[in-house]
């Protein structure tokens, strides 16, 4: 039985939720996001709550039922506050700037990196070594967040290279005479 799924959505003002068509959509300062309901679950919309229930007993419906509701959270959340990603940037040298639609990361590398930033996300580079990634959708965010990180990952012996605020790196001792 999922305790999560129990609960409603609360939906703050500012923001409206539809149902159509097997598609919530929810719009708030932030922008507008859309999700594709499953089949296993009913969604309704009661005086700005959302309830999902299951429509069957099966261990999918219930699966399905605590993961709607987070989803459905999670986009409310994203059109009313947004999600905020911070990266931090170690090395000598190493630093990130943006320039106009575009995050230039120079990373120890013969190149500089430029990644092109997506339309839905906003970055910002308060420091020349911290780059913080703001969006509605968590997803996108966490994934523009994670593709950043891939350009230099954190190494162990000297804790270079780009990692999430707060992330502690495991360091290995290095070689012995």
């Amino acid at each position: 039985m999922s305790r999560v799924g129990k609960n409603p959505v609360a939906v703050p003002s500012g923001v409206t939720v539809t149902l159509a068509g097997g598609q919530l959509k929810a719009k708030g300062k932030l922008g507008e996001l859309a999700m594709r309901l499953s089949s296993e679950v009913e969604v309704k919309v009661e005086d700005n709550k959302v309830w999902v229930k299951p429509l069957r007993e099966t261990k999918q419906a219930r699966t399905m039922w605590g993961t709607t509701r987070n989803l459905v959270r999670s986009m409310v959340t994203g059109v009313s506050q947004g999600y905020t990603k911070s990266l931090e940037i170690s090395g000598v040298g190493y630093r990130a700037a943006v320039q106009g639609k575009t995050l230039q990361l120079q990373l120890g590398y013969s190149h500089d990196i430029n990644y092109p930033i997506p339309s839905d996300i906003q970055i910002k580079c308060d420091k020349p070594t911290s780059v913080q990634i703001f969006g509605a959708d968590k997803q996108r965010v966490g994934q523009v967040a994670s593709e950043i990180r891939a350009f230099r990952r954190p190494e162990p012996y000297k804790g270079k290279g780009i990692m999430y605020l707060g992330e502690k790196i495991v360091r290995k001792e290095g070689k012995k005479k």
